[in-house]
């Protein structure tokens, strides 16, 4: 007996059901992206490795996907080579591309190259699949889709403020009440010049980010472990323990961060975003929270998390300013903000909040049922006239038995179905039956289709 096919972990399949539904959250994000303005782009699945190393920090470059050479990919290699070299040494001489891990560094690299056709500030959005090689766990994945907004060529916090609106339509559309978290890592660097450890900003800002998945008193184990000494340990506590409203977070900090001009550039920059966002009657809450570090290292000033009040779920959007990512492409200087949405994640939450809409679970509208040939004939022409006026429609193909055909428009979610047999043919009308309901009407196929339109 063959062996049942599989698919590696951490990836899924999804059938039409499943697809309605992503296709619902795509639809809903890219129609706000278009709102504001964006404009799409894709770049490749792969891209050369030197284009995705050393842009995620090390912990990322080891959740990169490495392709393997195609042809004699071991050319140049020895038998002392496979013996004394690491797997890691191996890799890199054996693989030239890797798998995107997310969309921004692939759009730095597209920025670049593309420079001489772009008209700066440029803002594009992009869904498309990413790689990681990470532990497969409920709410993480190896294959996932991330859905990002950017925009490059501009200082101004403005596009701050809009992709913090973007982000409140995006979830008001979908239902989900959302706690927007926000800092900036230039407060964080600053925190880490007053406590006398500016050296260690990179491990303070990964261990601290760790705060929600593993507990303060295990953040300060990683802490140790990296080097920091108690003394900047003790004074790192209150920061990270602070309560209040943003403004008195922010007043706090001041005082904090008041030997620090770059931690009060970047208490400026938070305030100058939350004063403009109250002006725009943002639904869901936003929070200054000064243990959001998000460990990739491009960040440079604020940076944003979103994480569902009604779900159990990491975060399901996140992102932030970089100002000079394009410099290690040979673009030095060109300051770019951007937000990402988790699909999957979003997916997952609407799936626990039973929020998906009817209409995004169904495909036709309308089913005809099949009589035999010549009804069948007749139930085309109205199909297409139900076509013409929008409504999704498909006739069953065979002429079997009606509880086959009825059970088939159930298990479809097919709200209307429409019986056309010699009766309704002498007639020229069809007989339309609510599936919910149970009624049935007998109507001209203009008046089906204002009957389906209005429903």
């Amino acid at each position: 007996m063959a062996q049942k096919p599989s698919i590696p972990k951490g990836t899924r399949d999804f059938g039409p059901l499943e697809m309605a539904k992503r296709n619902y959250i795509f639809d809903t994000i890219r129609s706000v992206y278009s709102l504001y303005g964006f404009r799409p782009i894709e770049t490749p699945a792969m891209e050369n490795l030197s284009t995705l190393m050393g842009k995620y920090g090390e912990e990322g470059d080891k959740l990169l996907y490495r392709i393997l050479n195609s042809g004699e990919f071991r050319q140049g290699t020895s038998v002392d080579d496979f013996q004394n070299k690491s797997a890691a040494a191996l890799a890199a001489a054996f693989c030239e591309k890797g798998l995107r891990y997310d969309l921004t560094v692939p759009f730095a690299r597209f920025v670049v190259q593309h420079r001489d056709e772009l008209q700066l500030p440029f803002k594009r959005y992009q869904i498309q699949p990413v790689w990681r090689a990470d532990r497969p766990q409920k709410g993480r994945y190896r294959e996932f889709y991330q859905c990002d907004a950017d925009i490059v060529g501009s200082d101004s916090l403005l596009n701050e403020t809009e992709l913090m609106m973007i982000v409140d339509e995006v979830f008001a559309r979908l239902g989900i009440r959302v706690c927007i978290k926000i800092n900036n890592r230039k407060i964080l660097t600053g925190i880490a010049e007053v406590i006398g450890a500016p050296e260690k900003i990179v491990e303070i800002t990964v261990a601290i980010d760790k705060m929600d998945k593993i507990g303060l008193d295990k953040v300060n184990d990683e802490l140790r472990q990296n080097g920091l000494g108690e003394e900047a340990i003790n004074a790192l506590q209150p920061v990270i323990a602070l309560q209040g409203t943003n403004k008195e977070k922010l007043a706090t900090m001041r005082q904090v961060l008041a030997a620090s001009e770059v931690g009060l550039k970047g208490c400026d920059e938070v305030e100058q975003v939350l004063n403009a966002l109250e002006e725009t009657d943002l639904r869901n809450v936003i929070e200054l929270d000064l243990t959001l570090a998000r460990g990739l290292n491009y960040y440079t000033g604020c940076i944003f998390e979103v994480k569902a009040l009604d779900a159990q779920m990491g975060s399901i959007t996140g992102g932030g300013r970089y100002d000079n990512l394009t410099g290690i492409f040979g673009m030095p200087g060109l300051s770019g903000v951007g937000i990402s949405f988790g699909a999957d994640r979003i997916y997952d939450v609407l799936e626990q909040l039973n929020l998906y809409p009817e209409a995004a679970q169904s495909g036709a509208r309308l089913m005809f049922c099949n009589f035999g040939t010549k009804e069948a004939q007749c139930c085309l022409r109205y199909a297409r006239a139900a076509r013409a006026a929008g409504i999704a429609t498909e006739v069953y193909p065979d002429s079997v038995k009606m509880k086959k055909q009825m059970t088939f428009a159930n298990a479809h979610r097919i709200p209307f179905v429409a019986l056309v047999g010699e009766n309704e043919m002498a007639e020229g009308r069809l007989t339309l039956k609510n599936m919910a309901t149970g009624e049935q009407q007998l109507l001209t196929i203009d008046e089906a289709i204002a009957i389906i339109n209005e429903a």
